[in-house]
This record gives C-alpha cells, sequence and structure tokens, in this order.
C-alpha cells in the first residue's frame, strides 16, 4: 500500500520500505507534506503533476542518498530514512525538499550540472523560510560560512568547465544568488529570481524536459524583464568571475556575529536581503490532504539528480 499526498493539485505517492522504524507513519508523511508544500510555495504550484517517492530505511538517523528522476506523468524520488531519526529532526531537515526542488527545472548537459545543484542548494531554505519552516537567519547563517566555497580559483575555468563538489553545488548556489540580487536591484526589487523560475515552469520547463540552458535563461529574462541570467551566465561560464562576498553581505546587512549573524536593517540594500525571502514574495500553496491508495509501478527515465549539499563541509 502508498500512502498518498495531495499538495496543490499535485498527487504524491510515498512507499515506505518494511523495517524496523522508530518512527510513525505518520511523522513520515508530515515531513513529506512539509517538503511538498515548500516547494509548492516557493512556486506557486507543485512542478510536476503526480511523484512517485520511495522511502528506504537504514539503521540509524538521518536523511541520505536522495536522488530524483524525470518519468512520463512526473517524477520519482528515491531517498533513505534512518528508522531511528527522532520526529522532530525531520521539521528541520533538508534534503527531500532540495530533491523536490530538482522537478522544478529542466534537465540541462552534463555540463550545466552546476545550474541543477546550485539550484537546488539555493532555493530550498527559501521555501522553507516563506512556508514558515525555518527563519530567515537559520539561512543567512549559513550563507556567510558556506558561499564562500562557490567563489571560484583564479585557475578555474568557469561553472561548465569546473566540476568539482564545491563549483557543482555552492558555484551553481552563488550564481543563483547573484542573479537574484541582481534582477531585484535592475527591477527596483518588485522581482526577483523566484520570478524568473517561476516563468520557466510555467513554460513548462520542468524536469522531464530536455532543455539547452541558454533557453531556460532567455525564458527567466523574458520573465523579469532584465537580462541578468543570461549576462551573469556569459561572465561565469568559461572564466573565474570574481566575487567580493564580504562586500555584499555588508552591502544586504549580513554582519558575523559569532556562529550566528547579524541583520542589519540599515545596510544599503537591506531591502532586498528581506525580499529575497519575504513571503510576500510566494503564493500561498493551496491545502494539502491524504488517503491510502494501492502502489502502481511505471518506468522512469531522465538525468538523475542527487543531493550531498550538507554531507561534505570542506
Amino acid at each position: 500500500m502508498t500512502s498518498t499526498l495531495v499538495i496543490s493539485g499535485s498527487r504524491i505517492d510515498v512507499t515506505i520500505e518494511s523495517g524496523d522504524w522508530k518512527i510513525s507513519h505518520d511523522d513520515i508523511l508530515h515531513w513529506v507534506k512539509l517538503a511538498g508544500e515548500a516547494v509548492a510555495t516557493y512556486y506557486g504550484k507543485y512542478p510536476v503533476p503526480h511523484l512517485t517517492l520511495k522511502i528506504s530505511p537504514f539503521d540509524g538517523a538521518g536523511v541520505r542518498h536522495g536522488m530524483t528522476w524525470g518519468r512520463d506523468g512526473g517524477g520519482l524520488i528515491k531517498i533513505g530514512l534512518g528508522t531511528q531519526t527522532p520526529p522532530a529532526d525531520l521539521n528541520d531537515e533538508w534534503m527531500l525538499t532540495h530533491e523536490m526542488v530538482h522537478l522544478s527545472f529542466p534537465s540541462v548537459s552534463d555540463d550545466h550540472h552546476w545550474m541543477e545543484e546550485g539550484l537546488a542548494t539555493y532555493v530550498e531554505p527559501i521555501a522553507r523560510i516563506q512556508a514558515g519552516q525555518m527563519p530567515a537567519i537559520q539561512m543567512w547563517t549559513d550563507l556567510a560560512r558556506d558561499m564562500r566555497k562557490g567563489v571560484p580559483r583564479p585557475d578555474e575555468k568557469g561553472l561548465d568547465n569546473t566540476h568539482t563538489w564545491a563549483s557543482t553545488y555552492w558555484g551553481g548556489a552563488l550564481f543563483c544568488f547573484l542573479a537574484d540580487v541582481r534582477i531585484r536591484e535592475q527591477t527596483h526589487n518588485k522581482l526577483g529570481l523566484q520570478d524568473a523560475l517561476r516563468g520557466i515552469l510555467n513554460a513548462g520547463g520542468d524536469i522531464r524536459q530536455d532543455w539547452d540552458l541558454e533557453k531556460a535563461f532567455e525564458l527567466g529574462d523574458k520573465t523579469v524583464g532584465v537580462p541578468v541570467l543570461t549576462s551573469l551566465y556569459a561572465k561565469m561560464k568559461n572564466d573565474p568571475m570574481p566575487v567580493d562576498l564580504p562586500a555584499m553581505w555588508k552591502q544586504l546587512g549580513v554582519e558575523p556575529e559569532g556562529r550566528t549573524v547579524h541583520l542589519n536593517d540599515d545596510a544599503p540594500l537591506a531591502a532586498i536581503r528581506r525580499a529575497l525571502t519575504s513571503p510576500d514574495s510566494a503564493k500561498p500553496a493551496q491545502q494539502s490532504g491524504a488517503h491510502t491508495a494501492a502502489h502502481s509501478s511505471a518506468v522512469y527515465a531522465g538525468r538523475t539528480r542527487s543531493s550531498s549539499r550538507k554531507t561534505v563541509t570542506s
């Protein structure tokens, strides 16, 4: 039997494999519901009409080995969940949301894998903030600590030609962050990357489609009315574009304070910082519900996308 959630009109069939579970079925479904509602909040809808989610047990606690595919009619996600995971830990869990974000962008060539992973790395916390699942200061603390991993070294050859873990996940996230700030600067803080990504998705650009990356960026730029994605890509695809992150944090009002940050609302770009995560930037997702349905199998195809953003910290 498979439990089914309906989120923003999309069906999510959840298969929980047998195991020595110490966590209840309802707690696992609540975790899935949180991730689905975060993604639906960010995009204004759930990215695909149907998702098959397969959850495999392992001894211990935590979440690991998330992988996502496109398939006819929707998507497939496989993910591991520790049988002894405390239910409270799932309220702060990021990986399933990360995997669901993958559903929202077209499959691109291997050289552009940084966009797929960087996008999910960047959007995941914003989606959870907009859905009321985490505080904004937590995201800014994490970004102030980790975004530097994506700043290219002078000897690197741009995002399309540097396939390290840091460049793929955090270099891609840095691209999305820079694009978000620049779009808001050029539209007087009326639009952001979120609007561009919704435009791409609404034009049919989800994981089931194989697109050229420049096509996606052109659609995103058309949606927001400024050529930020295409121009930034031109600068970062083949060359290590310098990025002064400390200066950006200062402009945005993200000030280091011990193991956290202080958010300075008097900073020049503080209004942009607030807008990046504001619930006002997202349309509310529809109510979700649950029922039980028989499992049906299907053949899937498409590029595999996996999560390892926070499992490596160096």
